[in-house]
């Protein structure tokens, strides 16, 4: 899903709203949602997950070109970890999914051994 795709499903599911009204609803919301993680505070959302900011230490890598030892320095990077209800709906959804592509009516290995 795109933010295009998000501002559509605002305007649609709430027929009070504008397409530009949604579009600056959801504008607001991820430009709130980067500033906070800017500023290193941790967003949680009850049922769907939190956003953190992640520290990877300093190590050394490799110019994959020439082999030499590079020194790539410390970075902080956002990180998402679903919560719980989040997990629990893929997985579910998931394992539908898989179930039913499989071929109706036929057992994998009890059809095999024929």
């Amino acid at each position: 899903m795109t933010r295009s795709d998000l501002v559509e499903e605002l305007a649609a599911r709430f027929a009070q709203l504008t397409h530009r009204d949604a579009e600056q609803a959801v504008k607001t919301i991820l430009d709130a949602m980067s500033d906070a993680l800017v500023r290193g505070h941790r967003i949680e959302i009850r049922g769907f997950g939190s956003f953190s900011v992640s520290r990877r230490p300093p190590r050394v890598g490799r110019n994959p070109r020439s082999g030499e030892s590079v020194l790539v320095p410390e970075k902080r990077v956002p990180h998402f970890k679903p919560g719980k209800a989040l997990r629990e709906a893929v997985d579910a959804r998931s394992a539908q999914m898989a179930s039913s592509a499989a071929a109706p009516g036929r057992r994998p290995l009890e059809a095999d051994a024929e």
